[in-house]
């Protein structure tokens, strides 16, 4: 039943017209389309916010709630013609200006919107037994890099590589749509890592969470090392075995299914790239000492990771889920600050020898895949259907945001155990232009 105060869908449109032309008075030039096919704003933006139902206001106005407004999405009762960076960049840029009075007004006028339908959920991950247990844990992984080789390809580009790329300045002008170029700085990447490790022929490297083996390949190639990557993704696994093979690689790299705490060998190196962010705050301290055990008294560890930006944050998806990422992305993840994790490794027996802040770098990352899933949409949505590929599309472009803004950092911190012996100099660590 309608109430008083609920405007019908007429009514509503020209209650959203208001509202725009108001914030459009104070510089806030939003480009809209509403559910009657009427368009506000400019059209050169680069991008259009479609708002499909007159209800699609109220999620919009949430300004800090994501969760509400990524559901809205999912459920296609707002959607982005155009760039999603550029879309989200605005909204952002607009949260911060708003003065109090627009945001009252604003909230008005969704009020007076229809209310939402109940039951906008689509796809949440599904998460059975204690967190941060072995099954739980490889659940979890399953639900994020399961989701198909050909379309991580589509995003990642053929290199398929899942973490932070290092552009020099050339790469960091570059289009985001140049894929030549995220290449080239995913490959900086991978031997800034083999560098840092200082990984010399014939020692034994470790790569935890080692994805579809592009680390261990590169540096079975260039270092002449033996390797073994790990993954609790089968999918993964697999097309990292093929890699492997197709580099005539079999006799020193293996890939396994495991789980980190199930290792028994001893390594000289240990890789972790992008994959403590799966492990839990509590758990840190049982990662820190096992990867510790996984080294020889001389070994060194590469821990690079996500962080987050603001200095007394923890985010923890496992005992907060309600955020859009939280819920339909990284369930069970969790991110603490880069003095956490220094604090961690230090307690754990770790000697550090250097910290890099990627940040920017990660902030550029995102905006190139970000740039490759809006080239091919229509591929995407037949790889995995319309509903993953606009959790990706929000996903990515949202990251680019909370990188470039810094909320959100990723850091690689390099650690020897107590009789690692390193170059005094930073020259091997340096690349190439």
């Amino acid at each position: 039943m309608r109430t008083s105060l609920v405007a019908p869908p007429d009514r509503a449109a020209e209650i959203v017209r208001r509202v725009h032309a108001r914030l459009a008075a104070r510089g806030s030039h939003l480009p809209l389309r509403l559910w009657n096919g009427r368009e506000l704003g400019p059209e050169d933006a680069g991008f259009r916010i479609v708002l499909a139902q007159p209800w699609s206001l109220r999620a919009v106005a949430s300004l800090r709630d994501d969760l509400r407004a990524g559901e809205a999405y999912l459920a296609g009762a707002i959607d982005v013609e155009g760039s999603m960076v550029a879309a989200l960049r605005a909204i952002d840029r607009l949260r911060g200006e708003l003065a109090a009075r627009d945001k009252l007004a604003l909230a008005s006028a969704a009020l007076r919107m229809p209310p939402e339908p109940a039951g906008l959920q689509r796809r949440r991950a599904q998460l059975d037994g204690p967190a941060h247990s072995r099954e739980r844990d490889a659940a979890a992984v399953r639900h994020h890099y399961d989701v198909g080789n050909d379309f991580y390809a589509l995003v990642l580009g053929d290199d398929l590589v899942y973490s932070c790329a290092y552009f020099d300045d050339a790469g960091a002008a570059a289009a985001a749509h140049d894929r030549e170029a995220l290449a080239r700085a995913q490959h900086r990447k991978l031997a800034l890592i083999c560098r840092k490790l200082d990984l010399r022929s014939g020692e034994r490297l470790l790569d935890v969470g080692c994805g579809w083996g592009a680390l261990v390949v590169h540096a079975a190639r260039h270092h002449g090392v033996h390797a073994v990557g790990i993954t609790l993704s089968p999918r993964q696994a697999e097309l990292a075995a093929e890699r492997v093979s197709a580099a005539g690689l079999d006799d020193r790299v293996r890939i396994e299914v495991r789980d980190y705490r199930d290792v028994r060998d001893r390594f000289d190196a240990v890789a972790s790239v992008g994959m403590v962010e799966h492990v839990g705050v509590d758990l840190l301290p049982t990662y820190v000492r096992t990867l510790r055990e996984h080294l020889t008294p001389a070994g060194r560890l590469l821990n690079h990771g996500i962080t987050t930006g603001r200095r007394a944050v923890v985010r923890d998806f496992a005992r907060d889920p309600d955020t859009f990422v939280g819920r339909y992305v990284f369930p069970d993840g969790a991110l603490v600050p880069a003095h956490h994790m220094v604090r961690e490794l230090e307690l754990g027996g770790f000697e550090v020898y250097d910290l890099e802040q990627l940040r920017p770098h990660y902030a550029l990352t995102l905006e190139h895949w970000a740039a490759n899933l809006e080239a091919d949409l229509t591929r995407a949505r037949d790889l995995v259907g319309e509903t993953t590929t606009r959790v990706w599309r929000a996903y990515l472009a949202g990251s680019a945001l909370g990188f470039a803004s810094g909320d959100l950092g990723v850091v690689q911190i390099l650690a020897g155990r107590e009789r690692t012996r390193l170059p005094l100099d930073r020259r091997r660590m340096l690349l190439a232009g």
